[in-house]
């Protein structure tokens, strides 16, 4: 495979986290090749769902940087098959996404999602209309990737000339944890309210081994001892407990990888006083959706933070970001995690297909983005660039580098 799929971050085992093998030359790469053939038309089908809010423009624009990419990879196609689903969805038929579309979405060879939510619509319980869980849910996407890096080309949120080096990724359990209650938390006589964690050794095992395959090749990247930090609430709840127990046993057998364990609430200052201390960390599905919004916060903008929801047979794409309704139509929204994710994607499909032009198009759209930022300035970092100046910027450098 050629996993370089965290953009310059590590790459990910995520199909088959317990594969042994990878023959891929690319530093980063994490998941072990498939048997499944290449397909000879070489052209792909991409499930796209727009969503809800900025969604809709964001991908429009990332779509638009993917048709300029291909005229790079010589012969390299996509298919895309727009989808409905979101809040806006649920509006109109009272469910957030159809059967057919969740078909359509297991058939694709992969999923490319925009934003979703509206603040003003809601399930009878009073949560959110946030399709992305039902597709988690229904696709085993256990691992949730949150990569984390600086820019050059943009101001630091941190005064410290350190914070020029941030570059993490958060693994993020996302089968189980607190999240493992959505749906199923109960109301007492609108007196108490009960939700339930859940952490296996199941799920806690397949989700440290995969942190340590990332740092593992991270490190052979980078000529540097690689690290994994657990990040847990063990000195209060006894599930975590139980999961930095697992992580353990998982650590002793990955000895050439340091490994070091810190409480969710300490991890939050650390983020935020030495960001560039950390390599991979870990944790469960909650804590980690927390720590992934702080931490794109340090380097300045969840418009900069793509992310991948792996499992064995599906992946899914996406901005770490919301929907941001309120600035819908106005043309001001960044699409650099969106165009992120996309190359996220690419990656993720040249390790199933066995595919280089797609892991070379990741690395042209990941330079291309690093260059562009250069040029232009997102709105969110006190510029003036929208969403149409930076996908032109992005399109201008990727038939330059």
């Amino acid at each position: 495979m050629t996993q370089g799929w965290l953009l310059a971050w590590p790459g990910i085992d995520l199909l088959i986290v317990l594969a042994k093998t990878c023959r891929s030359p690319h530093p980063h790469c994490c998941t072990s090749r498939t048997t499944e053939p290449m397909k000879r038309d070489s052209r792909f089908h991409i499930a796209v769902i727009p969503g809800d809010g900025i969604g809709p423009e964001i991908v429009a624009a990332c779509l638009q940087v993917l048709d300029i990419l291909q005229e790079r990879l010589g012969g390299i196609g996509f298919d895309y098959r727009k989808l409905e689903g979101g809040a806006g969805f649920y509006q109109k038929t009272g469910t957030a996404f159809s059967d057919e579309s969740m078909a359509v979405c297991k058939k694709a060879d992969a999923v490319l999602l925009g934003a979703f939510g509206l603040p003003d619509v809601r399930y009878p319980d009073g949560t959110e209309i946030s399709t992305q869980f039902d597709l988690r849910v229904e696709m085993d996407l256990y691992a949730g990737l949150r990569p984390i890096r600086s820019y050059p080309g943009l101001p630091r949120v941190l005064a410290d000339k350190r914070a020029a080096l941030i570059d993490l990724v958060i693994v993020r359990e996302q089968s189980e944890g607190l999240f493992y209650s959505r749906g199923r938390g109960t109301v007492e006589e609108d007196q108490l309210a009960w939700e339930t964690m859940k952490v296996s050794r199941h799920g806690s095992r397949r989700i440290s081994e995969f942190a340590f395959r990332i740092a593992s090749r991270r490190a052979k990247s980078r000529r540097r001892t690689g690290k994994v930090t657990c990040i847990d609430k063990a000195n209060v709840l006894s599930s975590m407990a139980f999961f930095r127990k697992v992580f353990a046993e998982v650590a002793a057998q990955h000895p050439e990888i340091k490994s070091e364990y810190v409480y969710v609430d300490a991890m939050a200052m650390n983020l935020v006083r030495a960001p560039w201390d950390f390599d991979v960390l870990v944790t469960e599905n909650a804590f980690g959706g927390i720590l992934s919004d702080l931490a794109a916060g340090v380097v300045g903008s969840l418009g900069l933070a793509p992310s991948a929801d792996i499992g064995e047979k599906h992946a899914v794409f996406q901005p770490a970001h919301g929907s941001a309704p309120h600035m819908a139509g106005l043309g001001i929204a960044n699409p650099v995690a969106q165009i992120l994710s996309a190359a996220l994607m690419l990656d993720w499909l040249a390790d199933q297909h066995g595919e280089p032009r797609l892991a070379h198009g990741a690395r042209i759209l990941e330079r291309a983005v690093e260059k562009a930022l250069t040029v232009v300035c997102p709105i969110e970092f006190r510029g003036e660039d929208g969403t149409a100046a930076i996908a032109k910027a992005i399109m201008t450098q990727i038939r330059k580098v």
